[in-house]
C-alpha cells in the first residue's frame, strides 16, 4: 500500500515538521534544481543561463558563472526543496567568494555524492558513519591533488591557466602578462573600457584610494595633481582645525632642509589649508596634504601602519593623545617620489628600513595563509600587494554594455583563480586531475573491512568522474565513450572538447588551479556529508519571504 505524505509530516500550532524519508527527498529536489541551473556552465563550451532582472526592466542577465547564477536564485516555491537549494547555494557562493572559480565543479560533485549517499542510506546504511568515511576519503583526494600540483611561472603558462577559466583568448593573454609582472599579491583593478578593445596600464610603486584634501593644493591646476621628488611625508590620522597644530612639524621640516612635504591627515580646515598655501615657497619648500586612507578606524590604522613601514616614518594618532609638539626629523617618512590627485595618492621608492619591510610583509603573508575569511584575505592581499609595489589596471571593452559588464566580471573571477594558481600551483585540467585521484581511492577501498567505509569510497570513486562527464556532455560528446578513449590513452590523457580528441593535458596547456579544485572538493563533500545527516526539517509559520517585491526572477538555459 502506498504511504501518504502526511505520514511523514506533522503540524503543530506553530511549526510544520518534516521527517524521513521525506526529508532526504526534499533536500534532493532542492540540490537537483540548483545543480541543474549551474551544470550547463561547466567547461570551455558552456551554455548560457538567462535570468530576469529583479530591480529594473533591462534585458535578462546572460550568465555562465555558476556562483552568480546560484546567488540570483533566492527561493524555491517548494519550501521543503528550498532547504536543499539554499544549502547548495551557500556552498557554491562560498567557493566563488574564496577562489573565484570552481562553482560548477562543486555543484556536480555535491549532487553526485548526495544522490549516491541517499541511495545507500535507503538500503540501510548508517548516516553518521558514512559521513565520517566520506570526510576521510575527501582528505585522500585533497592530499593527492596537493601532490599532483606543479608550479606555474611565465607569461605563456599563466595565460593558459587564465584561458582555462575565462575561455577568452584575448583576455587570457593580457591577464597572463599582467600576473607575470605583478605576481600573486599585486594590485589589479578591472574597469569598464570605452571601446571594444582590451588594454592595460601599469602603475609604478603603490597607491591608495584617497587624494588631495583640497583642489587648491594641486600644483598642476589643469591636471589637479601634485608630484614631489625626494619628498618627506608626515603620517597622522589627525583632524587639523587650527593651523597652529602644524607649526612644530613645519618648523622641524624647514630646519631639516626638507624641500617637499606631504601631510597625511584625516581632515584639514580651510584655515589650515590656507596656512599651507601661504607658506609655500617654490624655491625652498613645497607642501600638500592628502586624506588618510581607510574607510573606518581599523582599515585606516592598518593603512597608516603600512605607509609608515614603507617610508620609515612614524604614525601620529589621536587615540594615543599624540600631537606634533615633540616631533623630530626622524619622525618623517621619505620616498623617491610622491604623487597625488583628487582621487588617489601614491608612493614610489619608499625609503623605509628594508629589513623591517620584509618582516612586515612576512607577517602579513602568514596571516593571509592562516585566515579563512574571504573578506579578511582580500584585505591582507591588498596590503601585501601595496607593500610589494606591483599595480596594474585592466580596461575591458566590448561591443555592447552587456558584453562589457559580463567581461569585467569574468576578468575579476579569472584574476582570483589565477592568484590561487600562482600560490599553490596547477593540476591537469578538464577534470583529469580528479580522475587521477581514483588510484588513491581504490587503494583505500581495497583495505576497507567496514561496509560504511566501503560505500563511502565507492561514492567518491564515482563522484570524481562527474566533472569530466559534465564537461564532455556540455560540449556535445558522449561521456562514457570519451572516458573509455581516455583510459586507453594512459596516464595524463584527457579529452579536449575543443578538438574532440584525447590529448596530454599538460602538453596542451589545459590546467586548473589546484586551489580551485581542492576548494570544490572540500565544499562539495563536506556539505553533502552533512546534508546526509539531516533527518528533520522544521518550517516556522510566517517565515519572511526572500522573494523580491516586484517579481521573482525566471531562469532559462539558452
Amino acid at each position: 500500500m502506498q504511504r501518504s505524505r502526511d505520514q511523514f509530516r506533522t503540524r503543530t500550532g506553530t511549526e510544520r515538521v518534516v521527517f524521513q524519508p521525506a526529508t532526504h527527498r526534499a533536500l534532493q529536489r532542492g540540490i537537483h534544481q540548483m545543480t541543474q541551473a549551474v551544470r550547463p556552465t561547466l567547461g570551455p563550451h558552456p551554455r548560457i543561463v538567462a535570468i530576469d532582472r529583479v530591480l529594473d526592466e533591462r534585458i535578462p542577465e546572460l550568465l555562465d558563472d555558476g556562483g552568480t547564477i546560484a546567488k540570483r536564485i533566492i527561493q524555491l516555491p517548494d519550501r521543503d526543496a528550498d532547504v536543499g537549494a539554499m544549502l547548495a547555494r551557500d556552498c557554491l557562493w562560498r567557493v566563488h567568494d574564496q577562489v573565484g572559480d570552481g562553482t560548477a565543479t562543486t555543484a556536480v560533485l555535491l549532487q553526485s555524492v548526495y544522490d549516491q549517499g541517499v541511495r545507500y542510506l535507503a538500503a540501510g546504511g548508517n548516516a553518521m558513519r558514512l559521513q565520517t568515511f566520506l570526510l576521510e576519503g575527501m582528505r585522500v583526494i585533497l592530499d593527492h591533488l596537493t601532490e599532483s600540483a606543479v608550479r606555474v611561472t611565465g607569461q605563456e603558462k599563466l595565460a593558459q591557466v587564465a584561458e582555462t577559466v575565462c575561455h577568452d583568448p584575448a583576455l587570457a593573454e593580457l591577464l597572463g602578462e599582467i600576473f607575470d609582472i605583478i605576481g600573486e599579491f599585486g594590485r589589479l583593478e578591472v574597469r569598464p573600457g570605452r571601446g571594444r578593445e582590451l588594454r592595460r596600464e601599469y602603475v609604478e610603486g603603490m597607491y591608495w584610494d584617497e587624494g588631495l584634501l583640497s583642489r587648491r593644493l594641486a600644483m598642476d591646476k589643469q591636471q589637479r595633481r601634485t608630484e614631489f621628488e625626494d619628498a618627506a611625508i608626515l603620517i597622522s590620522d589627525f583632524e587639523i582645525d587650527d593651523p597652529r597644530q602644524l607649526y612644530p612639524a613645519l618648523e622641524v621640516a624647514l630646519r631639516a632642509d626638507v624641500g617637499s612635504l606631504i601631510i597625511v591627515a584625516r581632515e584639514l580646515s580651510d584655515q589650515a589649508i590656507a596656512f599651507l598655501l601661504t607658506n609655500r615657497d617654490p624655491e625652498k619648500f613645497q607642501t600638500a596634504a592628502v586624506k588618510a586612507p581607510g574607510w573606518d578606524p581599523e582599515s585606516r590604522a592598518t593603512a597608516l601602519e603600512d605607509l609608515a613601514v614603507l617610508t620609515g616614518g612614524r604614525v601620529f594618532t589621536r587615540a594615543a593623545g599624540q600631537t606634533f609638539d615633540k616631533i623630530g626629523p626622524d619622525d618623517f617618512g621619505h620616498a623617491r617620489r610622491i604623487w597625488a590627485d583628487m582621487k588617489q595618492f601614491g608612493i614610489v621608492g619608499g625609503r623605509g628600513d628594508p629589513h623591517a619591510l620584509r618582516e612586515h610583509i612576512a607577517t602579513l603573508r602568514r596571516s593571509f595563509s592562516h585566515t579563512e575569511n574571504p573578506a579578511e584575505r582580500e584585505r591582507l592581499r591588498e596590503r601585501i600587494g601595496k607593500l610589494m609595489g606591483g599595480s596594474a589596471t585592466l580596461w575591458v571593452g566590448g561591443a555592447t554594455e552587456l558584453e562589457v559588464e559580463r567581461r569585467v566580471e569574468l576578468a575579476k573571477r579569472t584574476a582570483t583563480a589565477m592568484r590561487g594558481a600562482i600560490s599553490q600551483g596547477v593540476v591537469r585540467g578538464g577534470g583529469v586531475a580528479l580522475l587521477g585521484c581514483r588510484s588513491a581511492l581504490r587503494r583505500q577501498l581495497e583495505q576497507c573491512t567496514d561496509a560504511d567505509a566501503y560505500a563511502a569510497y565507492r561514492v567518491l570513486l564515482r563522484a570524481v568522474e562527474e566533472p569530466s562527464r559534465t564537461i564532455i556532455a556540455n560540449a556535445g560528446f558522449e561521456p562514457s565513450a570519451a572516458l573509455a578513449r581516455m583510459g586507453r590513452n594512459g596516464s595524463g590523457g584527457g579529452f579536449d572538447v575543443t578538438t574532440g580528441s584525447v590529448v596530454n593535458m599538460a602538453k596542451a596547456g589545459i590546467y586548473d588551479a589546484v586551489l580551485t579544485q581542492k576548494s570544490a572538493v572540500y565544499a562539495a563533500v563536506s556539505t553533502a556529508a552533512q546534508a546526509l545527516t539531516v533527518d528533520v526539517l522544521i518550517h516556522r509559520p510566517g517565515q519572511p519571504q526572500r522573494t523580491p517585491t516586484r517579481k521573482p526572477g525566471r531562469m532559462k538555459n539558452l
